[in-house]
């Protein structure tokens, strides 16, 4: 199975606006008592989240994943930072992108692939807003032909 397939679970739509993704990386995920369940409920958050590499490790910051609601005192908290777990190899590269000016790691994707949680990871340097502007238009002169060649069809 590819990198990326599977049951996707939530998707940060966010960051291919804010963000050019130079290289993805696919991920599993450390998680603790209730939180697979909350997962495969959809029950999670990636808006605001980020990865940092510290002491060698990749941790995942600000993704909130609820409380299951049956899971009484064995929740966790939402927003704890969890570790990430990737090839050595694979860590020192993220560690050489982090190091150069503006680049950042951003999660793009949470799925389940083969009944384990799994994030799509992504190196990613910031946009500028005359970027951001020009993606729209793009996409904009896309839809517009696309309903020129529907119209086309229909006739």
């Amino acid at each position: 199975m590819p990198k990326g397939e599977g049951k996707v679970i939530a998707q940060n739509k966010k960051a291919h606006h804010d963000y050019f993704i130079e290289e993805t990386y696919e991920a599993g995920l450390v998680l603790q008592g209730t939180e697979i369940k909350s997962i495969r409920n959809g029950r999670v958050n990636l808006k605001d989240s980020f990865a940092k590499v510290e002491k060698g490790e990749v941790f995942l910051h600000n993704m909130h994943i609820s409380p299951y609601e049956q899971g009484n005192r064995y929740n966790h908290d939402p927003l704890r930072k969890r570790k990430l777990l990737l090839h050595r190899r694979e860590i020192n590269k993220l560690i050489g992108y982090t190091k150069e000016q503006g680049y950042t790691l951003v999660p793009l994707k949470l799925y389940i692939k083969n009944g384990f949680a799994k994030v799509e990871l992504g190196v990613a340097k910031g946009k500028k807003k005359y970027d951001k502007r020009e993606d729209m238009k793009r996409k904009e002169a896309q839809r517009e032909i696309e309903r020129a060649f529907r119209e086309r069809q229909k006739l």
